[in-house]
């Protein structure tokens, strides 16, 4: 299997390139670092290009580097020395740390440290002379100094990757937090859009066709003001909705938020429309958030009746009761009959989605006869999210007609 070779780092280049050319030129002036050798000057030639061709090494192949490194400057010991040879070494046993694997980098500062203790008592052993510690401590400068030196900036170069790596993840979170509070706030509003327009919208619809399709001054006229009085409303909700949206910090219109009290001018509206409606509520003091889903419910469930009910009663039922408020709104089925206006198709999913937001649940389909809409809304401590947003929207209560 071919071993594939990586290319030097240009820095590593002009590194070997200028410790073999200053070796050399040490060399040439006599100056070494012992004052004698076993072997002779030339023979330090040899460890210097070792090393030179070395640091070629000390990027792509560090324990290489630092082995080959290691018995070269071994071999310089025989020779009078060159100071070049063992400066390349300690760069060696540096960058053996530094771009080395994890376990050799945790490895060699120790093994060196070993290594110039063991050289400091072997010949204190040897020589039986304080001088033998300046020996060890030579040792030591060369290869545990660096070796630490090569620690200590590896384990900053960790720190500072995983602190941006930290940073990174953290505004990833904060991003994807950001597009998810986006998203619900979105559907919020969205839900309040649709609920507060889409009744004024279709009770427009319904009654201009009455006003085109029959040639009766009365009934045109009745139509017509009751489009009116949609469209004024509608209007007026939409001012309202644009003024929350763009937060312009206007107080001068109303600021409170439905409660169930308007249900009766919710109704009223809804029987200026040609709902037949009878409201029964019975229920006491209810959260806010609980109070907003239950208006927009039966508000929905009445703008259905308008658009898709048969002709008859519309029966309107609130019940508290075991910890939580009960919701049933029915008007008259006939299976087969189309919508007198047409829909978007996003009241029912709207809500569902106020139900659960509130740990609640709501269901609708026919009974027979009858289309019900049935809901239950938990009245105990709500821990979501949405429940401060829910209770802080601006809305309109009373002279409502149907939103």
């Amino acid at each position: 299997m071919a071993v594939r070779l990586l290319r030097p780092h240009r820095f590593d280049v002009f590194l070997a390139a200028g410790g073999l050319a200053g070796g050399i030129a040490l060399w040439a002036l006599g100056l070494h670092t012992s004052g004698s050798g076993v072997l002779g000057a030339d023979w330090g030639l040899i460890p210097l290009a070792v090393t030179a061709g070395l640091e070629l090494l000390r990027r792509t192949r560090p324990r290489l580097a630092l082995i080959c490194g290691t018995l070269a400057v071994t071999f310089d010991m025989f020779t009078p020395g060159n100071a070049a040879t063992i400066l390349m070494f300690t760069d060696l046993a540096y960058t053996a740390v530094l771009y080395g694997p994890p376990a050799a980098a945790r490895r060699i500062p120790v093994t060196t440290g070993l290594v110039s203790l063991g050289v400091t008592l072997g010949f204190l052993v040897w020589w039986r002379e304080p001088h033998a510690i300046l020996v060890g401590l030579g040792c030591a400068v060369v290869s545990f100094a660096p070796a630490a030196t090569g620690a200590l900036v590896r384990n900053h170069h960790e720190a500072a990757t995983a602190a941006r790596l930290r940073a990174e993840q953290t505004a990833l979170l904060a991003e994807m937090d950001r597009a998810q509070a986006v998203t619900a706030e979105r559907a919020r509003m969205a839900r309040e859009l649709h609920d507060m327009v889409a009744g004024h919208l279709s009770a427009i619809a319904i009654h201009s066709t009455a006003a085109l399709s029959l040639d009766d001054p009365d009934t045109s006229r009745a139509s017509l003001d009751v489009i009116r009085e949609n469209s004024v409303a509608g209007l007026t909700e939409m001012r309202r909705l644009i003024g929350i949206l763009r937060d312009s910090g206007d107080d001068t219109g109303p600021t409170a938020t439905p409660t169930l009290d308007g249900l009766g001018a919710l109704t009223a509206g809804a029987r200026a429309n040609g709902l037949d409606v009878t409201l029964d509520a019975g229920h006491g003091g209810v959260p806010a958030p609980v109070e907003l889903a239950a208006y927009r419910i039966v508000q929905e469930s009445l703008t259905n009746a308008l658009k898709h009910a048969a002709a008859g009663p519309v029966l309107v039922v609130l019940r508290q009761a075991d910890d939580a408020l009960r919701i049933e709104v029915s008007s008259p089925y006939r299976p087969g009959d189309g919508p007198r206006v047409p829909g978007s198709g996003a009241g029912l999913p709207g809500m569902r989605e106020r139900a659960t937001l509130l740990g609640g649940t709501l269901t609708a389909g026919p009974h027979g006869d009858r289309w019900t809409v049935h809901a239950v809304l938990s009245l105990a401590e709500h821990t979501i999210a949405e429940d401060t947003a829910l209770a802080d929207v601006t809305d309109v209560t009373d002279g409502e007609v149907l939103a």
